[in-house]
């Protein structure tokens, strides 16, 4: 270990001396027009693993695009934050002439500019503590990603502000909390004055002013006009970000939970039957099949496989139906991801920006008025895709997946410390042991298990009319996110109960052979939470197994 470190040291110091960064080490995907972004593309980013760069198509786009929103405004068509909401008067000509050539007004483009910075401002009212630098950086390589159709209709100097603050690792400061999920307006507002040089970032390890980690980095100040502002701060992919957090957590919940439960179930002595091949291909959802093959694989090499004829035919529910739970999850976190996917790889902007022009269908005069130039030629199309009701949806849908397998796994805790199904004795306790053993233990869980219920209350249909009268439909996915973390966090808490409960089980079957995974599992817990002999303090130990198994 000590050579390895010696050799990277050296490694990074030679570099050094070269003048070569370590963010030229790094490994760089390309975001292309092609609509390929992944989850796992998007974790690289946010983890510092990969920097960022665009094809040649994309730049093409996001140029055409900006080109379409100017071509607009030179045509007297509405554009806010150009023609229209700057305070241009209409006595005062849109463009002037030079060579021939009809331009933007200097003064348009300086009352734009203007209105650009100040709009920013303006929307840039978000509470509670900022959120994580993983978080905003896979905000920001979202809504880089979907510019790259030109549909945002940004200037080219916006998309290359996300890759150098991307790829210099600039993280603005943003806030928590303050949006009702129709666009994180009230949040992404702090990346955009950040990318001006109005408002703090995470650089270095520490919070400094934008202006100077800028500065720091060789990264000028952003000049948004048009419809930069617009697009910068009009997005959910701040809330898409949180979304994605919350699924690598619920995936990788499942994935250890599966073990877990194995556990559990040899510590309470079940039957394995429900789990059987026989038993579930009988009733095919293919989510609950998954599970239970995921259960039988965690249980090879269990002597549950044994016949035992002090074993109970049918197990409590919260045992026997462990495939359904764990299953519910499974599918909650697939329909998640499947609604992610096209949300982190379709722009969510208003109005939307069609280089290539209307779709083949929208021929109507109405439709018609939003082209550019005339027919065929680029658009500028009202729409309603800041709408995050699908993700938000989604992740309503899993909250209360979550919440379901919280009730279960509580249940499966009760039932653990009950001598008439386990034949072990009550509460668990150790032989010497003539105290209370886990039985007061029951309570905090308990607990727990409530305040998820309520956590997992659907919002994506609660909310208030807003904005004037216009936005009187919101999905409210802020909150529903948050809710989602804090759920996440009070499964571990119930699971450190579980890891508590099942190795004192399987420490009081004498005799009894678990399986490989479960074996490797008690073996490492036990490294750090002896077996509990006589009545203690568990707080400690609740929390230490908390710890463990958010590693683990």
């Amino acid at each position: 270990m000590l050579v390895r470190k010696i050799y990277v040291f050296s490694v990074l110091l030679l570099l050094s001396v070269a003048g070569i960064s370590q963010e030229a080490l790094a490994k760089t995907i390309t975001l292309t027009s092609q609509r390929q972004l992944t989850i796992e593309m998007v974790n690289e980013v946010a983890n510092g693993q990969a920097q960022v760069a665009l094809s040649g198509d994309a730049k093409k786009n996001v140029q055409a695009g900006y080109d379409a929103v100017m071509q607009a405004a030179l045509n007297n068509k509405a554009v806010y934050g150009l023609t229209v909401g700057v305070g241009w008067n209409k006595d005062k000509p849109v463009f002037h002439e030079a060579n021939g050539q009809k331009i933007l007004s200097p003064e348009l483009l300086q009352l734009s500019r203007a209105f650009n910075a100040s709009s920013l401002r303006a929307h840039a009212s978000g509470l509670g503590q900022p959120l994580s630098e993983h978080i905003v950086r896979a905000s920001m390589v979202i809504r880089l990603n979907t510019f790259l159709n030109g549909e945002a209709g940004v200037s080219p100097a916006v998309a290359q502000q996300y890759v150098d603050f991307l790829n210099k690792k600039i993280t603005p400061v943003v806030p928590e909390k303050g949006s009702v999920g129709e666009a994180d307006i009230t949040l992404a507002s702090h990346i955009g004055l950040a990318m001006v040089g109005e408002w703090d970032v995470f650089y270095g390890g520490k919070r400094i002013p934008a202006q100077q980690a800028m500065r720091r980095a060789g990264v000028k100040p952003l000049v948004p006009v048009g419809k930069d502002f617009l697009s910068i701060l009009s997005t959910n992919s701040l809330m898409a970000a949180q979304a994605v957090d919350v699924l690598n957590q619920s995936q990788r919940f499942y994935d250890k939970q599966v073990k877990l439960f194995a556990l559990m179930l040899e510590g309470f002595d079940g039957n394995v039957a429900p789990f059987s091949h026989s038993a579930v291909d009988a009733r095919p959802y293919p989510a609950m099949q998954k599970a239970a093959a995921d259960i039988r694989a965690a249980l090879a090499g269990s002597d549950l496989w044994r016949p035992d004829g002090k074993r109970a035919l049918q197990d409590p529910l919260s045992y026997r139906s462990m495939a359904y739970s764990l299953g519910e999850l499974g599918e909650a976190n697939q329909q998640l991801r499947a609604n992610l996917l096209i949300q982190i790889n379709h722009t969510d902007d208003n109005p939307l920006v069609l280089i290539h022009g209307l779709a083949a269908g929208d021929n109507s005069p109405q439709m018609q008025q939003y082209e550019v130039n005339g027919s065929g030629s680029a658009a500028i199309v009202p729409t309603s895709n800041f709408n995050f009701l699908p993700v938000a949806r989604s992740a309503s849908q899993l909250n209360e997946a979550m919440a379901k397998l919280a009730e279960v796994m509580t249940q499966q805790l009760i039932r653990m410390e009950n001598p008439d199904m386990t034949k072990l004795p009550r509460f668990l306790a150790a032989a010497q042991n003539e105290g209370h053993a886990f039985g007061a233990i029951q309570k905090p869980f308990v607990a727990v298990n409530q305040e998820i219920k309520t956590l997992a209350q659907p919002l994506w249909f609660s909310g208030a009319t807003v904005a004037g009268n216009i936005e009187d439909t919101v999905s409210m996915s802020n909150q529903i996110l948050m809710n989602s973390h804090a759920i996440v966090d009070g499964l571990y808490d119930i699971s450190a109960f579980q890891l508590l409960h099942a190795t004192q089980a399987l420490d009081l079957c004498k005799g009894f052979q678990a399986g490989g995974s479960s074996r490797e599992l008690k073996r490492r817990y036990r490294q750090q939470v002896p077996f509990i002999s006589e009545d203690t303090a568990t707080t400690k130990i609740i929390e230490t197994s908390k710890y463990f198994w958010m590693q683990y």
